[in-house]
């Protein structure tokens, strides 16, 4: 079992490589390891991230095959299977790190800001189901002079949405509470941009580390 700040040191370390678009040694798939990881699987950490296609956790953070135990959906929104998700992978694997990943220009973010600002009919209901897992984050930053600056809302916005979400994680769930507690379990929010390829820890990273 990697602790919670090795395993967030290792991500940050492959990013760093990612954004300087050079490849580990590790992240190339081979058959060995392919053959090794049929028998089971130890995921140093679980990435709880939005499905936009230009956000892959594995290459984001040049990890290979069974590094990461990946979770996505668009706007990295919380609902309860997903959280059932990180619950199975922490308990089940002794993973000790929860990176919730947005990223700037998210679509779903953008997607809530506009039915706030511009209210609409036309969403199926699925989709409106996602604003409204959005909406409670970012509602706030609608009322205030930020909506006069539509590209500093949504880059607030989308942080805002990231700190619910790891919120949501750390204190919506009994599971993950207890891991958090007594198996010093690491939940933070982090951003990637889509301009540099770098990604910013900025939620509940410890202090000390």
């Amino acid at each position: 079992m990697i602790p919670g700040h090795e395993a967030l040191a290792r991500l940050r370390e492959g990013n760093t490589r990612f954004a300087q678009n050079v490849r580990g040694p590790d992240t190339f798939v081979s058959h060995t390891r392919r053959a090794e990881l049929a028998a089971g699987q130890e995921p140093f950490a679980i990435v709880f991230g939005c499905s936009d296609s230009r956000v892959p956790a594995e290459l984001v953070f040049d990890q290979g095959l069974g590094d990461l135990f990946v979770i996505r959906v668009a706007g990295n929104i919380v609902a309860p299977s997903l959280v059932g998700s990180v619950e199975f992978a922490a308990a089940m694997f002794h993973t000790r790190l929860v990176v919730v990943l947005g990223h700037t220009q998210c679509g779903a973010i953008q997607a809530t800001l506009d039915e706030l600002l511009d209210p609409a009919d036309d969403h199926s209901p699925n989709l409106r189901d996602i604003v409204e897992r959005v909406r409670p984050a970012v509602e706030g930053l609608v009322g205030t002079d930020l909506r006069h600056d539509r590209a500093a809302l949504m880059a607030q916005a989308v942080r805002a949405n990231i700190r619910a979400s790891a919120d949501h994680l750390r204190h919506g769930s009994a599971v993950l509470e207890q891991l958090i507690r007594e198996d010093g379990l690491l939940i933070v929010g982090a951003e990637y941009s889509l301009e540099t390829g770098e990604v910013d820890f900025f939620d509940g990273v410890p202090n000390d580390r």
